[in-house]
């Protein structure tokens, strides 16, 4: 069992645990009751739930969530946060991480590696991606960066944690 396959088995006992522990405690103090949950024809049930959770005092709030099957690995995600902590936040922070990703090769690579594509020798062999030099000098843009992590020996993996936010990033751009 590889280390991240060990870190997740951990997290995902961890989770079963919280679940578990939680189904049998009584709901928590604001709690949202049954009858003012949306209606499973709602179309905008994600943002009436995100509503009621936020203050009607503030700016807003931004949330992005996904719940995703690739390979044989399952992701569930959610991450909000007040409209005036993004914008009160340093942006330029932001400018590495949104590099990364502004390059046809290293979009086509992150794809690639979600598809299961994880060793340099299967990526080298994509049309496109240029030299064995360049595909290593895109690897590492991507590692450093945060969208990969070394899986061993030449083989690269997306991070749990960033999945669902570089599909959510994605899906924005197509907007």
């Amino acid at each position: 069992m590889t280390e991240i396959e060990e870190r997740l088995s951990a997290l995902e006992t961890q989770v079963a645990a919280l679940v578990e522990r939680f189904a049998a405690a009584p709901p928590a103090a604001g709690a949202v009751p049954a009858e003012t949950v949306p209606a499973a024809d709602d179309v905008f049930w994600a943002l009436s739930g995100l509503k009621q959770r936020i203050p009607s005092d503030g700016s807003g709030a931004v949330l992005y969530t996904g719940t995703v099957h690739l390979d044989d690995q399952h992701y569930d995600w959610q991450y909000g946060r007040t409209v005036d902590d993004v914008l009160a936040g340093d942006w330029t922070e932001l400018a590495t991480a949104l590099t990364a990703l502004a390059h046809p090769v290293r979009l086509s690579l992150l794809r690639e590696i979600l598809g299961g594509r994880h060793g340099t020798g299967e990526l080298a062999e994509i049309e496109g991606l240029g030299t064995t030099g360049q595909l290593h000098h895109h690897l590492r843009q991507l590692t450093a960066a945060g969208w990969l992590r070394s899986a061993g020996r030449g083989h690269y993996a997306v991070p749990a944690e960033r999945v669902v936010p570089l599909l959510a990033i994605l899906t924005a751009a197509r907007r």
